[in-house]
C-alpha cells in the first residue's frame, strides 16, 4: 500500500474527531502564544537591569509576575491539549484494531489459513501500538511545532526584520535534510514490522509446541532458527533506527549554526546601539524557540514513517475481501437431508481435488467417511460447513442450496467435535455453553454426565467455575470430553464427529459411544474415522481417495465387494 493512500485513510479515520482536533488546535495556539510571550518578557526584565546599582526592582518584579502567569497559562494549555490528543489517538487505534478484528471474523477461512497467525496478531497488537505512538507524537508536537515556527517569525520580524531574514533564509536547509533522510526510512520501518511479525509467529509456534520440540531434541535447531529470525529483525530495526536517527542531529547542526550567526549579528547591532541588550536577549530566545520545533518535527516525521508503515499493515487486513453472505433462513426445522450433486472443488485452481462428487444422505442417517490421509475427508466437512464454497455443483440441506442461507443459519444446525480440541480462556461453564448460552445448570450437568466429564469437573478447585487457560492443566482426553459435553448440550439436528474420541481411553470411549448412539438417533451424522470398529453400524460408508468417492455402501455391502474398504478393514483387524 502506498504511503500517500495510507495517510488519506488515516485522515479519514480522524474525521469523526474534528471537534476534538479543533479544540486541540486552540489549546496548541494558546500554548504557542504563551510560550512565545516569555522571551519578550525576559527581554523586558533584562532592560530593567540597567547597570550596577541601577536596577528597577518594581518594574522587574512586575515582569517576573507576568512571566509566572504566562508560564501557568502554558502549563494548563499543554495539559488540556495532551489530554485531548491522547483521547483522539487511542480512540483511533481502538477503532483500527476493532475493524481489523471484525474483518478477520468475516474473511474467508482460506485467508486465515494462508497467513501467519503470529503475524496477524502482531499487526493487530504491536503495529497498532506503534501506530498510536507515531500519531500521538504527530498531534502533540506537529501542531505546536508549526505554530511555534509561524509565531517566532512574526515576533522576530517585529524586533528586527534583517536578522529575521537570516533565520528564514536558512530554514529550507533543515527541511531538505529532513525530507532527504525521512524519505528513505519508510521502507526500513515496513521491513521491521514484517520481521517483527515473523519472529512473533515463530515464538508463538515454538511455545505451543514446546513438548514436541523437547521430545524430538530439536531445541538446538529451534535456537538456530530463532537466532536467524532475531538477527534479521535486529538488522532491519537497526537500519530503520540508524537512518531515522540521522535526521535530528543533522537539523540540530544547521539550527546551531543559525543560532550562532544570529548571536554574532545581533551582538554587533547591540554594540552599535541599533537594538538593546534586552531585545537581543529576546531575539536569541526566539531563535532558540524557532530551532526547537524543527528538531521536534524531524523526530515526528521519523515516527510518522513508522506509524504509516504499521497502519499500512493493519489496512491490509481490513482490505481483505470479506465473505459474501445472504440473510436467508431455513423454512422451519431442519430434518437433515443432505445432497451433494456434481461437486467440484480445489484449494488451488491448477490442482483439482474433488471432481463430480455425488452423495445423497437421508435425514437421520449416520454417514462414515474413511480413506487414507489427503483423501478429501476433511475437505468434505469444510464444504458442508461452508468454510469453503464449491467451485461447481451444489450442496443442499433439505433440498435447499446452502449458499442461499446465511452461514450462521447453516452452521447453527451443525454440531462439531474434532480431533483437535478447541477450548477458550474462561470458565468451564463458559466453554460448555458456547453453543447454548441460555442453558440451565441442570442441563449443563446432565450433558457433562452423558460425556463422562462431570466427575473430573466436580473434582476441580471451582468445579464448573474453574477458569481455563489455552494451555491449562487438563489432559488432552479431559479437554476432548469437554468438547463432547458442549456438543451434547447444544444438540443441533446434524452432527460432525472427526475422530471425536481419539484422545480418550478405550473404557471411557465405549461408554461415550453409547451416549453418542443415543445422541445420533434421529440426527444426520457425519463421522470421519480412522478406527473402523467405531463405524461398522453406519448407514452409509464413503471410501474416499484423491477427492473421489470410490466406494459407497454399508459395512456388509462394502466387505462383500472386496474392494478398497475391505482391504483397509482387513489391514486393521486381520493383520
Amino acid at each position: 500500500m502506498k504511503k500517500d493512500s495510507t495517510m488519506k485513510r488515516v485522515l479519514k479515520l480522524l474525521k469523526p474527531y474534528t471537534g476534538f482536533i479543533i479544540l486541540s488546535l486552540i489549546f496548541a495556539l494558546g500554548t504557542v502564544i504563551s510560550t512565545l510571550m516569555i522571551p519578550v518578557l525576559e527581554g523586558r526584565a533584562v532592560d530593567h537591569i540597567i547597570g550596577k546599582g541601577k536596577v528597577d526592582f518594581s518594574g522587574l518584579l512586575f515582569v517576573l509576575k507576568e512571566i509566572a502567569a504566562v508560564a501557568a497559562v502554558t502549563f494548563f494549555c499543554q495539559l488540556f491539549m495532551n489530554l485531548i490528543n491522547n483521547h483522539i489517538t487511542y480512540s483511533v487505534a481502538k477503532t483500527l484494531r476493532q475493524r481489523a478484528f471484525e474483518r478477520l471474523l468475516r474473511v474467508p477461512v482460506k485467508v486465515i489459513d494462508s497467513e501467519s497467525h503470529g503475524d496477524i496478531a502482531s499487526r493487530i497488537v504491536t503495529d497498532a501500538d506503534s501506530f498510536t505512538d507515531g500519531l500521538l507524537l504527530g498531534f502533540t508536537q506537529l501542531f505546536t511545532g508549526i505554530m511555534t515556527i509561524a509565531g517566532t517569525i512574526i515576533f522576530m520580524i517585529r524586533i528586527r526584520f534583517t536578522i529575521a531574514l537570516i533565520v528564514i533564509a536558512a530554514t529550507p536547509v533543515s527541511l531538505l535534510i529532513a525530507k532527504f533522510i525521512s524519505g528513505r526510512t519508510y521502507r526500513y520501518f515496513t521491513q521491521q514490522s514484517k520481521d517483527r511479525g515473523d519472529l512473533t509467529e515463530y515464538i508463538d509456534e515454538r511455545i505451543s509446541l514446546e513438548d514436541l520440540v523437547s521430545q524430538l531434541g530439536a531445541g538446538e535447531l529451534s535456537k538456530e532458527e530463532f537466532v536467524k529470525k532475531n538477527n534479521k529483525l535486529t538488522d532491519s530495526a537497526t537500519k530503520a533506527t540508524f537512518y531515522s536517527s540521522l535526521t535530528n542531529p543533522s537539523t540540530r547542526f544547521v539550527n546551531a549554526v543559525i543560532y550562532a550567526v544570529v548571536g554574532v549579528v545581533g551582538a554587533f547591532l547591540a554594540v552599535a546601539g541599533s537594538i538593546s541588550v534586552g531585545e537581543l536577549t529576546s531575539f536569541l530566545g526566539y531563535a532558540r524557540e524557532y530551532a526547537r520545533p524543527f528538531n521536534e518535527i524531524t523526530g515526528v516525521i521519523t515516527e510518522m514513517q513508522n506509524a504509516m508503515a504499521c497502519a499500512a499493515r493493519i489496512f491490509e487486513i481490513i482490505d481483505q475481501d470479506q465473505v459474501e453472505d445472504c440473510d436467508g433462513e431455513f423454512d422451519g426445522e431442519v430434518k437433515g437431508a443432505v445432497d451433494m450433486e456434481h461437486v467440484d472443488f480445489s484449494y488451488v485452481p491448477e490442482k483439482p481435488l474433488i471432481t463430480d462428487l455425488n452423495v445423497k444422505v437421508n435425514p437421520g442417517e449416520k454417514v462414515a467417511i474413511v480413506g487414507p490421509t489427503g483423501a478429501g475427508k476433511t475437505t468434505l466437512i469444510n464444504l458442508l460447513m461452508r468454510f469453503y464454497d464449491v467451485n461447481a455443483g451444489s450442496v443442499k440441506v433439505d433440498g435447499r442450496d446452502i449458499r442461499t442461507v446465511s452461514r450462521n443459519a447453516l452452521r447453527s444446525r451443525f454440531g462439531m467435535v474434532l480431533q483437535e480440541t478447541f477450548l477458550f480462556s474462561g470458565t468451564i461453564r463458559d466453554n460448555l455453553t458456547l453453543g447454548k448460552p441460555d442453558a440451565t445448570d441442570e442441563e449443563i450437568i446432565e450433558a457433562s454426565k452423558a460425556a463422562h466429564a462431570h466427575e473430573f469437573i466436580r473434582k476441580l478447585p471451582d468445579g464448573y467455575d474453574t477458569v481455563l487457560s489455552p494451555s491449562g492443566t487438563l489432559s488432552q482426553g479431559q479437554k476432548q470430553l469437554l468438547c463432547i459435553a458442549r456438543l451434547m448440550l447444544a444438540l443441533p439436528p446434524m452432527l460432525i464427529l472427526d475422530e471425536a474420541t481419539s484422545s480418550i481411553d478405550t473404557r471411557t470411549e465405549m461408554k461415550i459411544q453409547d451416549a453418542f448412539n443415543k445422541m445420533m438417533k434421529g440426527r444426520t451424522t457425519f463421522v470421519v474415522a480412522h478406527r473402523l470398529q467405531t463405524i461398522r453400524d453406519a448407514d452409509m460408508i464413503l471410501y474416499m481417495e484423491n477427492g473421489h468417492v470410490l466406494e459407497q455402501g454399508n459395512h456388509k455391502e462394502l466387505l462383500a465387494k472386496n474392494g478398497y474398504y475391505a482391504k483397509l478393514y482387513r489391514s486393521q483387524f486381520m493383520s
